[in-house]
């Protein structure tokens, strides 16, 4: 085992190989007030990716509702039940991830689910923390009874856990873009993967009997172009690029801006260990800080703060950034707030979104003079 430093938990930590990062590393942020779980970003990404046959259980996207929900079932649960107690010092993760409380023998602290544990990809869904009984048969704010919708797909962690665990080093990640791929030619099927991942994004196909898993779209990525999962997306929560670490942040850089400059986006379940490189922004209204700090480390009050305030009118500059999402099917790799309007240049320098911050309103009268009417609907 070498030691690596993991910029999430805020130290150095067990894993099996030599810490290594990539030219750059794909990343994207996902801001979970905005996802109406409309499940396009699911089926985008299935009709292209997973459509055959030894396939019908694969999603490399899905969309689980929370607290309750999950894809396969209970996965977090189990995993963070096997990992003991999960304390921060501050900012810094003073429990063990799955690379250190790993029983001996073994590299990675895992389970392998079952097959019914797929069968259920919708178990969950849209199910409230609580009972909601006759007396609280309605929601109101702030919310007593709460849920939430979060999308997730492979996180090309920095520290993957299917990489360190595979015995035909059929993994690898590439250098140029930090993207996670598995060598099928090399894959026997072991589903050594598939018990690491703690997130359980890495699928056995019981057809071709050798593992598959998210590619992130990488021909598209490529050539500049946003995943299938991304551009699809009907709420625009979601935006992609490349991420750096805290000493490297650009703070012209979407995805750098939000992640380090003003920390809205949060890694899921940090505390594992793996430096998972897909974000979120927690959703405002959960009642559950405990619930949250869980999901996405002690930043989660922080975060939500500094996203209430954009809200308010207060950050121009991260209401901007936010209001490009999806805005093209580029990736776009600069953005700048001018006045009251954001703009954003892709990969190559190209301007591909030009946004009001705020769109104008005209408030008509409620009597016309000219057409002698009256009008009820005055916004």
């Amino acid at each position: 085992m070498a030691d690596v430093y993991n910029w999430q938990i805020k130290r150095e930590m067990s894993y099996p190989f030599e810490g290594n990062r990539p030219q750059r590393q794909g990343s994207a942020v996902f801001d979970l007030n905005k996802c109406i779980a409309c499940q396009t970003c699911t089926i985008a990404c299935k009709t292209t990716w997973t459509s055959g046959k030894g396939q019908e259980y694969m999603l490399w996207n899905n969309v689980e509702t929370k607290p309750w929900g999950s894809y396969p079932l209970a996965y977090d649960a189990q995993i963070l039940d096997m990992l003991g107690p999960q304390s921060w010092d501050g900012d810094k993760y003073a429990g063990q991830t799955v690379f250190e409380a790993v029983p001996q023998g073994e590299k990675v602290l895992g389970f392998l689910p079952n097959d019914l544990d797929y069968a259920y990809p919708n178990k969950g869904e849209d199910e409230t923390n609580n009972t909601v009984d006759q007396d609280t048969y309605y929601l109101k704010f702030p919310h007593d009874n709460w849920f939430f919708y979060m999308p997730r797909i492979c996180n090309h962690c920095t520290y993957p856990a299917c990489l360190a665990s595979c015995p035909r080093t059929a993994i690898y990640k590439r250098p140029e873009d930090g993207i996670v791929l598995l060598d099928q030619e090399r894959c026997r099927g072991y589903r050594e993967c598939v018990r690491a991942c703690p997130y359980k994004k890495a699928f056995y196909n019981h057809v071709t009997r050798i593992s598959e898993k998210c590619v992130l779209c990488f021909p598209a990525v490529e050539k500049g172009m946003l995943t299938r999962c991304m551009r699809t997306c009907i709420g625009k929560i979601r935006t992609f690029g490349f991420v750096g670490t805290p000493e490297t942040a650009d703070p012209e850089n979407p995805v750098d801006f939000l992640v380090h400059i003003r920390k809205v986006g949060l890694p899921l379940m940090p505390q594992l260990g793996l430096e998972p490189n897909i974000y979120y922004i927690p959703p405002i209204h959960v009642a559950s800080m405990r619930f949250l700090n869980m999901l996405f480390g002690p930043g989660a009050k922080n975060a939500i703060d500094a996203y209430q305030k954009a809200m308010r009118g207060e950050d121009n500059e991260l209401l901007g950034c936010l209001l490009l999402n999806v805005s093209s099917d580029r990736i776009i790799k600069k953005f700048k707030v001018t006045g009251e309007t954001v703009t954003g240049w892709d990969m190559d320098g190209n301007e591909v979104a030009k946004i009001p911050i705020r769109m104008p309103q005209i408030v008509r009268p409620f009597h016309d003079e000219d057409l002698k009417v009256y009008r009820y609907n005055v916004g």
